[in-house]
């Protein structure tokens, strides 16, 4: 995991001569080889598995601060913030500009807004600035991920603001402050790295498209592992692939059975009132207490 390769600290891991990484696990007569199945769950050339789990540890740890100061930051200002997470092309951007124009026709007065997380370019914020919704756009260069202290920085230069503080008054005079502000925060296009990263979000959105294979979910267990829901995306595809969707499904439910799924086509609208009533709910519910989909999920239920 990225945590132990280096991209967190400009210098790289520290490293000794004598400590050694992770011996692999053999899995098969055909030699197949896995690296991470030691203690440390990675492998990193000179640098022994104990070393590789305290940094690990030492890293999350200040990273799980600033989430938790990012999370009671979002509350306080009457905003659900979503993780969305896949790997690159699977269309994320596209579905967010759909989404955006679709909430605002739904209620054109919610405050919505969006950090982009990408290695170069403000490409992605571009096209959701040509929406009308403000972006903040996260370069993040060499490395893969976002991490907390990122986000706060870039919600801090979001105008959700003015709706916290109005979010605030309604409290103090126990008024209806209407519906919450919604931060989507689009990260960099990975499977790997981003699964571990808290960044105070309400929810991590894992998205796969039908382009990819239904196989994902088994290739990158950790991702799914840590998403609440998977967005099945680019479904209008699907005449055109050969595409097993409720293979895919299962899979996802292996790796974690509580996992919601939701099929939908930015290009053909399919699933996208789903997915924003999905959105309600989960921003409704962190307003208002009470574990979003306890009331509401069905164990095994297709959405969308």
């Amino acid at each position: 995991m990225c945590v132990v390769c280096g991209c967190a600290h400009p210098g790289g891991p520290e490293v000794h001569e004598h400590e050694t990484g992770e011996a692999a696990l053999t899995l098969n007569p055909l030699g197949d080889l896995h690296f991470g199945a030691g203690r440390a769950r990675v492998s990193v050339p000179g640098m022994s598995a104990e070393r590789a789990i305290r940094l690990e540890a030492d890293v999350l740890g200040e990273n799980q601060r600033h989430a938790d100061a990012n999370r009671a930051h979002f509350l306080a200002h009457g905003v659900a913030a979503f993780n969305l997470v896949s790997s690159p092309g699977s269309g994320k951007t596209t579905l967010l500009c759909a989404t955006i124009e679709a909430l605002r026709r739904r209620d054109a007065a919610r405050p919505v807004a969006v950090i982009e997380g990408d290695q170069q370019t403000t490409h992605d914020a571009d096209r959701i600035r040509a929406t009308g919704a403000p972006a903040i756009q996260v370069n993040t260069g060499k490395g893969c991920h976002l991490d907390a202290p990122m986000v706060a920085q870039a919600f801090a230069r979001l105008p959700l603001h003015a709706h916290g503080h109005a979010h605030d008054h309604a409290h103090e005079h126990e008024h209806s402050h209407g519906e919450a502000g919604l931060l989507f925060i689009e990260n960099v296009g990975n499977l790997v790295c981003p699964a571990m990263w808290d960044l105070g979000e309400l929810a991590k959105v894992a998205i796969l498209s039908v382009t990819e294979g239904e196989d994902k979910p088994l290739k990158y267990p950790d991702m799914f592992a840590a998403a609440r829901l998977m967005l099945l995306n680019k479904t209008d595809l699907l005449p055109h692939l050969d595409f097993d969707v409720e293979r895919c499904i299962a899979y996802a439910r292996r790796v974690n059975p509580g996992i919601e799924v939701i099929l939908v086509s930015a290009r053909s609208g399919v699933g996208l009132e789903a997915w924003l009533d999905w959105l309600d709910e989960a921003a409704h519910e962190a307003m208002h207490g009470g574990p979003h989909g306890a009331a509401h999920a069905v164990p095994g239920a297709l959405r969308g």
